[in-house]
Parts: C-alpha cells; sequence; structure tokens
C-alpha cells in the first residue's frame, strides 16, 4: 500500500530569495575548491525549504529529471522526496513513509516516461515509482525468489536499469550481491557477494552503489565497494571486468556525466593515521581513462609512477559525502550523511 503524502509548499513562490541571502553565511559558503577544470564555489545556503516544515535527516541521494526539476531523497519519513529547481526553489514534496529511504535512481523508458526507483534499508523494500510518488512495481524480496537463504541478510541501497530494462539492486548493507531482475520485477541472477581480501577481483565489502557505464563501446555496470576505496567494472551478465582503486576514499555511489565519474567520498582518513573516520567528505572526479582530474574538498590528486597517491581532505567544508548531482549546467549538489541535517551544498561551476 503506498503512503503518499504529498504537499505542495503554499506559499514558497512567495518567499523572497533575499530570505534565504539573509541567513547568517556558515564557515567555507563561498569558499572556492577543486582544481584544473574542475574548480567550484560552495553554496550553503542554496536550498530555500522551511526546515520546519520541510526537514531533512540524511540527505542520501538526488538525481535531475529530464525537465530540469531535482528530487532529493531524504530518510526523514515526513518527506522522503523534496522537488527544486536548480535555483533551490522548493517545488513539491512527498512521502512513502521509509525510514530508511537511502537509494534513488531515475529511468527514461522507450516511452519517454520516466520512472523513480527507490530503496528501502530497513524494511529491504525496492519500488518504482512515477516523478509523482506512486508505486507502479514493487521488486520481491530475495529470499522469496530463491536467491537468498532465510539466514541471508537483505538491505538494499542503490538500483540502476541497464539498456535492456534489467534492475540491477546493490544489497549494500546486506549480504554484498548485486542482484539482477528483468523489466518486469522477475529474479535472474546475482553477483558479487563479500570479501575483505583485495585479490578477491568482483567481490565486495560494503557493495554501497551500482551504476551503468555507457562510455565506453559497450555497456557496464559500475559497483562501488566502498570499505575497499574500490570501483569495480563489470559486464550487463556480471562478469568481472576491471577495478579502481582510489586509496584514502570510502565511496559513495558512481554517477556519470559525459565523459567524467564522480562520486562523493563519505568518510576518508588522516595522513598516518588509515582508519576509517567520519566527518573527512569531500568529492571525488574521474576521468574517462579511471584517472583523478579533481577533488573538491581535498588535496589536489596526485600521481607518482602512474600509482595514484593517497587522497585526504583538504579543508572541513562537507562532513561525510553520500551522493552528488550533475546537473545539465555542469553545478554539483552534493548530499550528505549524519552531517547535521543539513540540506545539499550547491557547487557552482568556475572551472
Amino acid at each position: 500500500m503506498n503512503k503518499l503524502r504529498r504537499g505542495i509548499a503554499a506559499g514558497l513562490a512567495a518567499a523572497p530569495f533575499a530570505q534565504t541571502q539573509s541567513r547568517t553565511a556558515p564557515e567555507f559558503h563561498g569558499a572556492r575548491i577543486g582544481q584544473g577544470q574542475f574548480r567550484y564555489r560552495v553554496d550553503k545556503l542554496w536550498s530555500q525549504a522551511d526546515v520546519e516544515r520541510f526537514p531533512v535527516k540524511d540527505c542520501h541521494e538526488m538525481i535531475q529529471a529530464a525537465d530540469g526539476r531535482l528530487f532529493l531523497l531524504t530518510n526523514q519519513a515526513r518527506n522522503n522526496v523534496l522537488i527544486y529547481e536548480t535555483s533551490g526553489k522548493l517545488l513539491d514534496s512527498w512521502t512513502l513513509s521509509f525510514g530508511g529511504a537511502h537509494g534513488l535512481s531515475i529511468h527514461r523508458e522507450a516511452d519517454g516516461k520516466e520512472f523513480l526507483y527507490i530503496t528501502d534499508t530497513g524494511s529491504g523494500r525496492v519500488v518504482k515509482t512515477t516523478l509523482a510518488g506512486e508505486i507502479v512495481m514493487e521488486l520481491v524480496h530475495p529470499q522469496r525468489c530463491g536467491a537468498y537463504s532465510a539466514m541471508d541478510i537483505y538491505s538494499p541501497t542503490e538500483t540502476a536499469v541497464g539498456p535492456n530494462g534489467d534492475i540491477y539492486v546493490a544489497d549494500g548493507y546486506g549480504s554484498q550481491f548485486i542482484l539482477r531482475y528483468d523489466r518486469n520485477g522477475a529474479y535472474k541472477s546475482k553477483f558479487g557477494g563479500k570479501s575483505s581480501q583485495p585479490i578477491s577481483k568482483g567481490k565486495f565489502l560494503q557493495a554501497h552503489g551500482v551504476a551503468i557505464d555507457t562510455r565506453g563501446a559497450v555497456p557496464l555496470v559500475l559497483c562501488t565497494a566502498r570499505i575497499r576505496n574500490e570501483f569495480h567494472w563489470f559486464n550487463l551478465e556480471g562478469e568481472h571486468q576491471r577495478t579502481v582503486y582510489l586509496p584514502g576514499a570510502y565511496l559513495s555511489r558512481a554517477v556519470l556525466a559525459g565523459r567524467y565519474l564522480y562520486s562523493g567520498i563519505c568518510f576518508g582518513m588522516f595522513r598516518d593515521d588509515y582508519r576509517m573516520w567520519q566527518n573527512r567528505g569531500f568529492v571525488t572526479i574521474l576521468d574517462d581513462q579511471d584517472r583523478v582530474v579533481s577533488n573538491p574538498g581535498g588535496h589536489a590528486p596526485e600521481y607518482k609512477d602512474g600509482r595514484l597517491q593517497l587522497m585526504l581532505q583538504d579543508q572541513p567544508v562537507f562532513r561525510n559525502c553520500h551522493d552528488v548531482c550533475v546537473d545539465k549546467q555542469g553545478d554539483l549538489y552534493v548530499c550528505q550523511w549524519n552531517s547535521g541535517n543539513v540540506y545539499p551544498y550547491k557547487l557552482h561551476r568556475e572551472g
């Protein structure tokens, strides 16, 4: 049953932008970050949502629809989805009452209609909805379709839709598999699984994100192994193709835009202290040769003898970056986990 609650923000259109700008600017608002061709100005006051009426908890992920609207997913059950203009004006909100709303992806079907795919880590639900929040399909739990035994843990974190309509679900907080369903929601196969060993190519330690990489000659499934600081590429059937290691970077999902891959770094390290620390987040950007070209909020990437060196936060602009949305103008929106209930920060591209 879809517990849909929609709430158009009455009076938002009349709220002057000047009121947003009149707020006391937080630290690093207006700062310039990033390197090379990917330099940005930080806008921490981008969101014009009324925090009392439209609060957020963890801002997990954000996407942009074809009409330019931005859809933000939060695990604040009062309003799982906030819909924005790129200016920061709030247009609408709705909820599925998910307390574990975590993964948000968008897919345009052959007829041009767009649908959202949302994962809830707490209930294990993966749903397909309209942009207005109506559930049109729910994927079967892997314990009920033969993919998992009754003892296997399932806590899905992300989805991606392949070129033939196959749906890939990352069980990032559960048993570490990528589960593959057909366009109608029938289970097909799984790949991956858990391993902490770097020699175990194609396996994960926290399979946090999944995306479809169409930058090459053939589309590939791109998966995040967060705790191992790795991205893994597979063919559409789940056969491992390659791995890229990003030392120091506890990665979120991969976001593809043009030739480039963007990812929020949720956790980081200190120099000479290689444990996983909170409040060390930044953003990383890779080109289509898997080479890091900029780290907004982090130190400039450095290579020695062709090997990427340890990547670290530079200034604490961010705490724990969970996702990056790239809009049509090349500006970024950074969503954060466990960061004081802040709305996304906008990074205006200047480089």
